[in-house]
């Protein structure tokens, strides 16, 4: 190339560069005359539902997430649906029920992350619940104890009597003792209410979520009799009870002491995350209770810290990106599987729930200090129904492998019962909230 006199090398150089670089690639494919639509290695174009069944299933989750959280804000806007319910709604679309765009299997690899998700939830939980309350008032604190151990006796009866065996009865009990904190958590978020059952509801999805985790713990035990000392494993509960305690007791006490050291307001929410997320690996590490340690670590930094202890909904915007890949894998796990078939063990396990719950709650009512519309109310916001205490304890998402000698029908019916239950919990909280307690933004006067 002919220079001109003067003229600078690196100038001459830039221009070669440009113009190289308007035909890049150098090189190309023989017979390639265009740009090609994006595809995957099967050929298929990402956009089209070939293209997204084999998609990496990290690129995959992403995607759900985005359609995810713009579908559920149309649908509040439009339909008034609970967000959670969209969330939901987006992971069932794309689970095996409908398109199958993700496998069940392939959300073993996020099962960390979802754990990290529920584990700042429950974290939450514990720092808005008041346990001096259930002192100050008895016939609350006998609410709370009754309600969970009524709807789970009902629900093992009602499946003894129907012919279910007297052990998978009784976990199936046990599980549906629970309200759900996630669905519980994310409505309040969504209508932020303030009021006597929104306090109740609160206090009475910690203690019970616990009572059913217990339960579990005891299952275990009993299953494990067969083949190890009875006094060897009921030692053993005694070390998850005890150990998680301390746990979560020793987690609050730092969370006190170095938020005496952090100055600025922005890094307070990431101490906490990082708290809970080294509560939640050294609970499952030393194979203790992740939900009752994260549990008295939010009780604890509560009672110790008072109005210092500021918690912002799910612990910051990390955690609310957390919630709705959580809410979208709930989506992925539904199944109606054999649901005719189970009809009858289904409706069981729902309507005799509902009825233990009611009647707890309607016994006590007045001497706790409830009126009956306010009892209504919180009767309608404890039915979302709970996996936690059995996720939060698993490795994968295979409920089988955890509950090891259950009847598989029965818990099958458990399964499509919670699924019910689950995807549309948050419809019945903002419900009893708003319509009923007329305790959520919007509600009616």
């Amino acid at each position: 190339m002919r220079r001109f006199k003067g003229a600078p090398r690196a100038a001459f150089e830039a221009a070669d560069y440009r113009r190289a670089s308007l035909h890049w690639p150098p090189v190309q494919l023989r017979g390639s005359t265009r740009l090609t639509s994006p595809t995957l290695a099967a050929g298929a174009p990402l956009w089209t539902l070939e293209g997204l069944r084999g998609a990496d299933p990290v690129l995959g989750l992403a995607l759900l997430t985005v359609v995810a959280v713009v579908l559920a804000d149309w649908l509040q806007r439009h339909a008034r649906l609970p967000r959670a319910c969209g969330h939901m709604l987006v992971g069932a679309l794309a689970s095996p029920l409908v398109l199958s765009l993700l496998e069940r299997k392939e959300l073993d690899s996020w099962k960390p992350l979802i754990d990290l998700a529920i584990a700042v939830l429950v974290f939450e939980l514990g720092t808005r619940i008041r346990p001096r309350w259930l002192i100050d008032n008895p016939p609350l604190a006998l609410t709370c104890l009754l309600e969970g151990l009524l709807a789970g006796g009902a629900v093992a009866g009602s499946l003894m009597l129907m012919g279910v065996p007297m052990l998978s009865a009784a976990v199936a009990g046990a599980v549906a003792m629970s309200t759900s904190p996630v669905i519980t958590l994310a409505v309040l978020h969504e209508t932020r209410p303030r009021g006597q059952v929104t306090e109740r509801l609160l206090l009475m999805t910690a203690v019970n979520s616990v009572l059913a985790m217990l339960l579990l713990k005891v299952w275990h035990v009993v299953a494990a009799s067969a083949e190890h000392d009875l006094l060897t494993t009921a030692t053993g509960g005694v070390y998850v009870v005890a150990g998680s305690f301390l746990l979560g007791a020793a987690c609050g006490l730092l969370l006190e002491v170095l938020s005496r050291r952090v100055r600025s307001p922005g890094a307070v929410p990431v101490l906490q995350i990082g708290l809970v997320t080294i509560a939640s690996l050294l609970a499952v590490q030393w194979t203790l209770s992740p939900l009752l340690a994260l549990l008295v670590a939010g009780v604890v930094a509560r009672t110790r810290m008072r109005h210092g202890l500021t918690v912002e909904p799910q612990l910051g915007s990390a955690g609310a990106a957390l919630g709705v890949v959580l809410f979208v894998c709930l989506g992925l796990l539904l199944t109606l599987d054999r649901l005719l078939t189970l009809l009858p063990w289904v409706a069981a396990i729902i309507l005799t729930r509902a009825v233990g719950k009611g009647v707890a709650v309607a016994a006590l009512a007045k001497a706790s200090g409830l009126g009956w519309r306010q009892a209504g109310a919180l009767t309608l916001a404890l039915q979302p129904m709970s996996s936690l205490a059995v996720l939060l304890a698993a490795d994968t998402f295979a409920w089988a492998s955890q509950l090891p000698g259950m009847d598989l029908a029965a818990l099958q019916a458990l399964l499509l019962a919670t699924t019910l239950m689950q995807l549309t919990g948050p419809l019945w909280t903002t419900i009893a909230l708003k319509a009923v307690a007329r305790e959520a933004d919007g509600a009616p006067k």
